[in-house]
């Protein structure tokens, strides 16, 4: 291919709110899951899972009410999630605020603006339901994650010396939260 029409090609980005997944979105989300899984980026899980049940996890991600699942894509394939934990209807005192968890990038697909416009998405989408604060949580390993949130406005409430165990040891985590602005 001629190099002007390679460098001239553009990656088509989206990101979205979805409630349905097609059976490629399902496997680009186990591949993606697979990968930040590898490359320590959390999500719970520290061994790899089998295909099945993570097949199982996402579909169940879409049927849950209280769950919000968004993906960000390069060229129509799945490369970050993010998913709003909403209140459960009962917790009245707790109901302007949601949790943002499962929010990871592929290492193929960082430094490309993807997770900087899913959190944006996340952001809106939340003071559009009419929550005032987003809360979370991350290990401290998981450097690039303490950065992105700190540089995206994200304030730090403290730290728990015991938030993670990984190989019979205790990892520490830093919680956080966000007042959304109008």
């Amino acid at each position: 291919m001629d190099r002007n029409v390679i460098e001239n090609l553009k990656t088509v980005e989206s990101v979205e709110l979805v409630s349905a997944l097609t059976n490629n979105d399902l496997n680009d989300l186990c591949d993606a899951t697979d990968l930040a899984i590898k490359d320590g980026g959390g999500f719970g899980w520290v061994e790899l899972p089998s295909r099945e049940l993570l097949e199982r996890y996402w579909q169940g991600v879409v049927t849950m009410p209280q769950r919000l699942l968004f993906v960000g894509r390069l060229d129509g394939v799945i490369c970050a999630t993010a998913q709003l934990i909403l209140p459960p209807a009962n917790n009245e005192a707790q109901k302007q605020a949601v949790k943002l968890t499962t929010n990871f990038t592929v290492p193929w697909a960082r430094g490309q603006g993807i997770s900087k416009k899913l959190l944006k998405k996340v952001e809106d989408t939340a003071k559009d339901k009419g929550f005032k604060v987003i809360n979370l949580g991350v290990r401290e390993t998981q450097k690039a994650a303490v950065k992105f949130y700190e540089s995206a406005g994200f304030e730090l409430v403290g730290v728990h010396p015991y938030y993670a165990e990984i190989d019979g040891k205790p990892v520490s985590g830093r919680h956080y939260y966000k007042i959304l602005q109008d």
